[in-house]
């Protein structure tokens, strides 16, 4: 079977250079500090290749695709083809230090992921980034038609969702669970402070420029990404007049603008169930440009409520399925 859909073309906004150029400038600038903080968090070599199952995509896969691109290797036993790509796959996600993580998965062991990923035949290689499903290619390729395809992969990783990848230590123990990113130089309680008065003061473009300028420095500060996805959130609606946006959301169910308008209102008015499922209907209803943008307002949300929500985790699954 011959290799095919191994361009990425078509996944960058050719229209948003400079911002994917910053991007790009802070996960490297945060990859470096979480190297020169010593490494707090980092994983051992044997943890850039997982087993994956059904059980476990949420966590492994859907979750860590926040952090690091995520490149699925769908394989089975009896499958000869894949004898042959499965090696040159774990050792490039070794050589990639980080900037990618390889889950295999056993397609005889796990038929409902196969069939989530419309998969007809093995061996099938796709990637999964920020919650976004990407296919990457279907059969053998060369190494160097694989070195280009997790190049572009990885660009684009960091420059339209600004990710960090993994930090590695070769003298990690395999299979520890990260500590988690190393706590940069403040101090930021001065700045955070700032941003609540401003919100407590209605000031919404204060607040935000002061937890756009913790995120400067540490962009995986959670405390400023959860004040700044609220702040966001409240910006937006202010000043819209809910009965307009409502009617516009039932005339056209298929927009999605009107839609990712209302979702924004179903939840400031706490209704947050009814704002992921408006969101996930709204994914599977569109497709281009419209679809991405009502997928990455769904992710915000998803920051405002909080990751840990069961309601959130309940929704990045319901995410997935449409996705797929």
């Amino acid at each position: 079977m011959q290799p095919r859909n191994m361009s990425m073309s078509g996944v960058v906004d050719l229209a948003a250079v400079k911002a994917a150029q910053e991007a790009k400038a802070k996960a490297e600038q945060a990859r470096a500090e979480a190297v020169r903080q010593g490494g707090a968090g980092a994983v051992s070599p044997a943890d850039l290749v997982i087993d994956v199952d059904e059980a476990g995509f949420e966590r492994d896969v859907l979750q860590r695709s926040a952090e690091v691109p995520v490149v699925i290797d769908f394989w089975a036993e009896w499958c000869q083809p894949c004898k042959q790509l499965s090696p040159v796959l774990e050792r490039l996600a070794v050589e990639y230090d980080g900037r990618i993580l390889l889950a295999k998965i056993d397609v005889d062991a796990n038929q409902m992921l196969m069939q989530q990923f419309g998969i007809q035949g093995i061996p099938a290689v796709f990637a999964v980034v920020a919650g976004q499903a990407l296919p990457l290619f279907q059969g053998t390729a060369s190494e160097e038609q694989i070195r280009g395809t997790l190049d572009q992969l990885v660009q684009v990783a960091e420059e339209r969702f600004g990710l960090t990848g993994l930090v590695v230590d070769p003298d990690a123990q395999p299979g520890a669970v990260p500590a988690g990113p190393a706590v940069p130089a403040g101090p930021y309680d001065a700045l955070l402070e700032a941003a609540v008065q401003a919100l407590d003061a209605g000031d919404l473009g204060g607040a935000i420029q002061a937890y756009r300028n913790v995120l400067s420095d540490d962009p995986a500060n959670s405390e400023a990404k959860l004040g700044l996805a609220q702040a966001e959130l409240l910006q937006r609606v202010q000043g819209s007049d809910p009965q307009q946006v409502r009617k516009e959301a039932a005339e056209k169910p298929a927009d999605a603008e009107a839609q990712i308008a209302a979702a924004d209102l179903d939840l400031v008015g706490g209704h947050v169930e009814d704002a992921f499922g408006r969101l996930i209907e709204t994914v599977q209803r569109t497709a281009g440009d419209g679809r991405d943008a009502v997928r990455r307002r769904l992710l915000e949300l998803f920051e405002v409520v909080g990751t840990d929500d069961p309601r959130v985790v309940g929704a990045r699954r319901a995410l997935a399925r449409a996705l797929f």
